[in-house]
């Protein structure tokens, strides 16, 4: 096979990219020209919470219900669904997702729908993979929402896509859950990646449900967090296939999911995933602190006296330049880049225009207040550590 990615519209587009939106395209017309020299179709399109036109219906039951009706009138007979284990009660991600499963073994199709448990990849992972990741490498001690003995039965992203280039080759037309051969605690899920990273000790921390409970809410009324109420309700409720599913996948596909120990037995760890492990809580910690200082700053800029800041720059250059009204407008600068980098709006624009602000203060007050570089709390001093941390910040805000 030679795959053919789907993404959304973008000004260029490389030669395996098709442009594809299933906010928008909702029509089986639409999908024509996507799907020209197409001979099978695998959605994995999905999202976890829903934003401005990015909605369940649209996203999972409306768009990908024009891409089937598309392939039926242009000839394609396979599609393959990478649906979500759960049941509907669980929310809105799973009864969309399920809505959708029903309408596609209806269509004259040769389709298939593969449910799987928790997805996890050994070169990388997202969102809630790498939370749980996180948690089992706090330091000292890995953390566990409440007692951790919720069931979860993960499959390897690389097995999952094995499976599914077999699948389509086959003239399956059914609905199959998809999980390693035994469910596993959430305890032993993540004491196994914490022995992967080679980080010392398996006791851990609980954190109460009820605290849990306040922080998925409140990450869902700001809409972020890697885990939404649905994905709490699944986890709480334990996340497993059926009994026979792993060996029906075996019989039919001659191809399953290995059990967790066995990947990572055959994948060592390397320093970049202890990194990234142990960053995940430390980049937002970082992110905040930043933000803070240029608050502080800020508001030094704007509450300390006029007096103060004319026998500061007595007998400098700044004293052409109207020094109070400088530190004013300077404190409002900082502001408004503290709110911006705390907002998480476009985060690199905010870091870069804080990183010019921090050379310019630097280089000015430095040169024409040189006693700043030997602040006794450290004045001028403290920016060859801040610029470090924006650079750093710079790097991290990449999150995909």
């Amino acid at each position: 096979w030679v795959v053919l990615r789907g993404v959304r519209p973008r000004s260029r587009m490389a030669d395996d990219e098709r442009a594809c939106d299933f906010a928008h395209m909702h029509r089986a017309s639409d999908w024509g020209p996507v799907l020209i020299g197409v001979d099978a179709v695998v959605n994995a399109a999905g999202i976890l919470r829903e934003e401005g036109v990015q909605s369940f219906e649209a996203i999972h039951v409306t768009g990908p219900a024009a891409l089937a009706q598309g392939c039926v009138d242009v000839g394609i007979k396979r599609l393959i669904q990478l649906s979500a284990l759960g049941i509907p009660e669980d929310g809105e991600f799973i009864a969309s997702k399920h809505r959708f499963d029903a309408a596609l073994l209806a269509l004259p199709l040769n389709a298939l729908v593969l449910r799987p448990s928790v997805v996890f990849a050994v070169a990388g992972s997202y969102g809630g993979t790498s939370l749980l990741r996180a948690l089992a490498a706090f330091p000292g001690r890995q953390l566990l929402p409440g007692d951790g003995c919720w069931l979860v039965q993960p499959v390897c992203a690389e097995e999952l896509g094995e499976l599914i280039a077999v699948a389509l080759t086959t003239a399956r037309v059914r609905i199959y859950e998809v999980g390693g051969p035994t469910p596993l605690t959430l305890r032993e899920y993540q004491s196994q990646w914490r022995r992967w990273l080679r980080l010392p000790g398996d006791r851990a921390w609980y954190v109460p449900n009820a605290l849990v409970t306040f922080q998925v809410w409140l990450g869902e009324r700001l809409g972020r967090g890697p885990v939404g109420e649905t994905m709490w309700r699944m986890l709480r409720r334990g996340n497993i296939t059926a009994a026979d599913a792993h060996a029906r996948l075996k019989q039919d596909f001659g191809v399953a999911p290995s059990a967790l120990a066995d990947v990572l037995m055959l994948r060592p760890s390397q320093v970049q995933d202890r990194w990234h492990a142990q960053l995940y809580f430390l980049a937002p910690a970082l992110r905040v602190c930043v933000a803070v200082l240029w608050l502080l700053s800020a508001w030094a800029g704007c509450a300390t006296s006029a007096t103060v800041i004319e026998n500061m720059a007595s007998g400098t250059v700044l004293m052409d330049f109207a020094p109070v009204a400088l530190a004013r407008s300077g404190g409002i600068v900082d502001a408004l880049l503290g709110l911006w980098l705390l907002a998480g709006w476009r985060p690199r624009a905010a870091l870069i225009l804080m990183a010019l602000s921090v050379v310019a203060y630097t280089v000015v007050l430095g040169t024409v207040l040189p006693v700043a570089w030997f602040d006794p709390l450290g004045g001028l001093a403290k920016n060859i550590v801040v610029l470090p941390a924006l650079a750093v910040l710079w790097v991290l805000a990449d999150r995909r």
